[in-house]
């Protein structure tokens, strides 16, 4: 049950770029949490696309600037490794400057941060009760299974 929001300012990627950006991070997302990418998995991964007015973003209390993007990624506690955590941060980094039309060797790459927040277990609730990561677990492996079956 993963949720992505990238916010970033006005016009900073083009609606068809956003677009497909918003996709290729729920499939990085899902590699990296070795969920399978199915309708099921994509149904539950939820992205949000924040759109700041350009006087919206300050840099050191003040307005303007180079854009800056921020991509928080919130999972359940256990989702992924470190190993996991620094792939998705790279991969994460990789689409948003292709997107943006960043040279990736530019000071501008470093205006791309990616924040990862894992909620504790018992902390995430959805249809009026507690998800539980085992449960989400079991379901991925079914998932798998059907798949490969």
């Amino acid at each position: 049950m993963p949720l992505i929001d990238l916010t970033l300012p006005e016009g900073a990627i083009s609606p068809d770029r956003s677009a497909r950006l918003l996709d290729d991070l729920v499939t990085i997302l899902l590699r990296a949490e070795k969920a399978p990418d199915t309708e099921f998995f994509r149904g539950i991964t939820w992205t949000y696309l924040h759109e700041l007015p350009q006087h919206h973003l300050a840099v050191g209390g003040r307005p303007g600037g180079a854009p800056r993007f921020r991509v928080d990624i919130t999972v359940p506690a256990g989702a992924l490794s470190q190993r996991r955590k620094d792939i998705l941060i790279g991969e994460v980094h990789e689409a948003v400057v292709g997107a943006a039309g960043l040279n990736p060797q530019s000071e501008q790459a470093l205006h791309v941060w990616t924040l990862i927040r894992e909620v504790p277990e018992g902390n995430w609730g959805a249809a009026g009760q507690a998800v539980k990561f085992e449960n989400l677990a079991s379901v991925a492996a079914t998932e798998r299974d059907a798949i490969n079956a």
